[in-house]
């Protein structure tokens, strides 16, 4: 049975992860170049063999509920079952070099952790970032998220705010008596229609920014005029502009109006212009591809650390009833992993 088929069949939804980090934990602990350590259902595994550059290798042991999707199935070459994609099939990956790299040409460090599904207060990367950063310091960390066994690097930063138009309430019949705040809301909207999102290069890979509406709530009653109307905006922006950059950003856009920010995460950079990512990005033999989206990667921009995302399966299909990983797709990612890692 391959060794992602034997993870999908120990269930680790999130914050039931205790049995399989057990099982992690364990069989690292039987490798004598590894140092292992547990903070919750988190396990680290280092190599200390003193060698110039640091890689860390990092995945996540929970997966969503389940949906009548285990135990897992093989069908062809096609692994089937839940966290399949996201991401037994990348940890598989990484459980199996930490096992048989005894001398790499790097130092290697192994992070699996706990919680990635759920609130982002509760994930495992999160809290080992504040309270032991030093566990998560390299020169390069790649997050075995699936991307069908291509590299993606970095990743966007997201933010949302609520930007609100205010008015003067009044009985809708003598309306000249009031400020209609909804009809207010149309500078608003205008200035979302004229916004000309930034396109900019980073490390050779283009990354689209995007503003834009994503929910808008006014009115009191059917007779009366609304003295308040807020539009929710969502700001995905390169990894170039940090969280503050981004909320000045998103301020001087909306100036005049009441902005208040509900919610931000920072990107990540690709870090492709250093030695161990170009050495990387040669071993794969593909073209890096910028994350559209937001993952854990941005997590070590904050400590320093240039991040990607490599690792089996195809994202559009994570966290579905049908959830699957190419068998092609993890032996590659193991094989082009391994070869970069070798002396």
């Amino acid at each position: 049975m391959p060794l992602a088929a034997a993870l999908i069949d120990v269930p680790s939804e999130s914050r039931h992860e205790a049995v399989l980090a057990d099982l992690v934990e364990a069989a690292l602990r039987d490798v004598p170049w590894l140092g292992v350590v547990r903070h919750g259902n988190t396990v680290v595994a280092r190599t200390n063999l003193g060698r110039a550059e640091r890689v860390l290798i990092g995945g996540h042991l929970d997966t969503v509920p389940a949906h009548g999707n285990l135990p897992h199935r093989i069908e062809g070459d096609v692994l089937y079952g839940l966290g399949a994609c996201d991401m037994k099939g990348g940890v598989a990956v990484s459980l199996s070099l930490a096992a048989t790299l005894a001398s790499p040409a790097r130092d290697i460090t192994y992070v699996y952790y706990e919680c990635e599904e759920i609130d982002a207060q509760l994930n495992g990367l999160r809290i080992l970032a504040e309270q032991h950063p030093e566990l998560l310091q390299a020169d390069l960390a790649i997050l075995m998220e699936p991307s069908n066994a291509g590299i993606e690097a970095g990743c966007q930063g997201t933010l949302r705010a609520e930007v609100t138009a205010t008015g003067t309430r009044s009985h809708s019949a003598r309306s000249w008596m009031g400020v209609n705040a909804i009809h207010g809301a149309r500078d608003i909207l205008d200035r979302l229609l004229d916004y000309v999102p930034r396109n900019p290069v980073i490390d050779g890979l283009t990354y689209r920014e995007g503003l834009n509406a994503v929910r808008i709530e006014g009115g009191v009653a059917g007779n009366v005029i609304p003295d308040s109307c807020t539009v929710t905006v969502n700001y995905r922006f390169a990894p170039d502009r940090s969280v503050d950059e981004a909320i000045a950003h998103v301020r001087e856009i909306f100036s005049g109006f009441v902005v208040a920010v509900t919610d931000s995460a920072p990107g990540a950079l690709p870090g492709l212009d250093r030695p161990a990512a170009a050495d990387f990005v040669a071993a794969v033999a593909s073209a890096p591809q910028p994350k559209f989206g937001w993952t854990d990667v941005a997590r070590f921009t904050e400590l320093g650390v240039p991040a990607l995302n490599y690792g089996p399966g195809d994202p559009s299909i994570a966290h579905t009833q049908n959830e699957h990983v190419a068998l092609a797709e993890i032996e590659s990612c193991e094989r082009h992993l391994r070869a970069w890692l070798m002396p």
